[in-house]
C-alpha cells in the first residue's frame, strides 16, 4: 500500500510525452514563423523572440516564487509564446508582447494549476485581452511585398471585405503565399496547412477539428455572401487556418472524444462567422475559440458515450 500511486484520470499510458508533443507543434509552426520573418522582416522576429522569451521567463519565475517544480522543459511555454506572437500584427510593440505573454502564462496558465488545468487556451485568451485593452494598435496589420522592402500600412483582407470595397483585395495567390496584410503568422496559408498536415500525420491532432472548423466558415460564408471568392477570402483571411490547426486542437481546453471535437469545431466556425458579418470586429476567431473553451466541459459531457446498459442521465 505504501507504493500505491493515486492520480487523476485519464489513466492512459503511451509513449507520447508533453515535451514530444510540444516539439512537434514547434516543428509544425516553423514554416509559419520563417515566412513571417521573410514577409515582415526583423520586427516579426523581434516579436517572436520577445513573446517566447517572456513566456519562458514568466513560467520560470512563477514556479520559482511558488516553489513548484520547474516545467519550462516541457516546451509548452514556448508554444504559447510562439502562437501569441504569430497571432499579432507587426503594429504590436514591445510592451504588447511582454504584457500579453506574461498574462498568458501567469494569469491563464499558472494560476489555474499549470498545463492541463487552464480553462482556456493561453495564447488565444492573451490575444483577446490585448484586443480589448489595446484595440487601436492590435487590430489590423502591415504588409511587406516582394517589390517594396519597406513596411506599408494597409488594411487586412477582412477589413476590406467588411468595408464593402472588395476591389482592393489582394489576389487569392497572394492570400495563399502570404504577400498581404494581417497578423504575422496567419498570412501564409500554405505554410500553416503544411504544418497542420504534419501534425495530422504525426497523430498529434485529428483531422476532425480543423476540417470542420474551416469547412463551417467556408460554407456559412458562401451561403451568406453568395460569392465563392468571398468565401475563400473568409477562410484564407484572418486567423482561421492558424487557429483551426494549432489553437482549436489544444488538448487541455477542448473535448477529448470525436463527437465533442466535431461539435466544438462547428461552434468555433459558427461564432466566427456571426462575429465577422454582424459583429463589431472584422475577425472573430479568437473570441469564438475562447467562448467554446469555456463551454467545452459541457460539450464533453453531452457527447460522452454512455456505457452499454447504463440507465438515466
Amino acid at each position: 500500500m505504501e507504493k500505491l500511486i493515486v492520480s487523476t484520470s485519464p489513466h492512459i499510458h503511451t509513449k507520447d510525452t508533453t515535451q514530444g508533443i510540444m516539439r512537434d507543434v514547434l516543428i509544425a509552426l516553423t514554416p509559419a514563423w520563417i515566412t513571417a520573418v521573410v514577409f515582415f522582416g526583423l520586427k516579426a522576429l523581434l516579436n517572436i523572440v520577445l513573446c517566447v522569451g517572456v513566456s519562458l521567463l514568466s513560467e520560470f519565475l512563477f514556479n520559482l516564487i511558488t516553489k513548484k517544480k520547474q516545467t519550462i522543459g516541457d516546451l509548452s511555454a514556448c508554444v504559447t509564446g510562439l502562437l501569441l506572437a504569430l497571432s499579432l500584427p507587426t503594429t504590436a510593440n514591445v510592451w504588447h508582447c511582454i504584457v500579453g505573454s506574461a498574462f498568458a502564462i501567469i494569469i491563464v496558465k499558472c494560476l489555474f494549476g499549470g498545463i492541463g488545468c487552464n480553462f482556456a487556451n493561453p495564447a488565444i485568451t492573451a490575444r483577446v485581452f490585448l484586443l480589448i485593452a489595446f484595440s487601436t494598435s492590435i487590430v489590423g496589420g502591415t504588409l511587406t511585398n516582394f517589390q517594396n522592402p519597406d513596411l506599408v500600412a494597409g488594411a487586412t483582407p477582412l477589413e476590406v471585405i467588411k468595408s464593402g470595397d472588395v476591389s482592393t483585395l489582394p489576389s487569392l495567390v497572394d492570400m495563399l503565399i502570404g504577400n498581404r496584410a494581417g497578423a504575422i503568422g496567419e498570412v501564409c496559408a500554405l505554410a500553416l496547412i503544411a504544418g497542420g498536415i504534419y501534425l495530422i500525420v504525426r497523430k498529434v491532432i485529428s483531422w476532425h477539428t480543423p476540417v470542420i472548423f474551416i469547412g463551417t466558415v467556408f460554407i456559412l460564408s458562401l451561403i451568406i455572401k453568395q460569392d465563392l471568392s468571398i468565401a475563400l477570402y473568409e477562410v484564407l483571411g484572418g486567423g482561421v487556418i492558424l487557429a483551426a490547426f494549432f489553437m482549436a486542437t489544444d488538448y487541455s481546453t477542448t473535448p477529448i472524444n470525436k463527437y465533442g471535437k466535431m461539435v466544438f469545431a462547428f461552434g468555433c466556425g459558427l461564432i466566427t462567422v456571426l462575429i465577422r458579418f454582424w459583429g463589431a470586429y472584422p475577425e472573430g476567431v479568437s473570441f469564438a475559440i475562447l467562448i467554446m473553451n469555456i463551454i467545452s466541459p459541457y460539450i464533453e459531457k453531452w457527447c460522452a458515450k454512455k456505457p452499454l446498459g447504463k440507465e438515466g442521465k
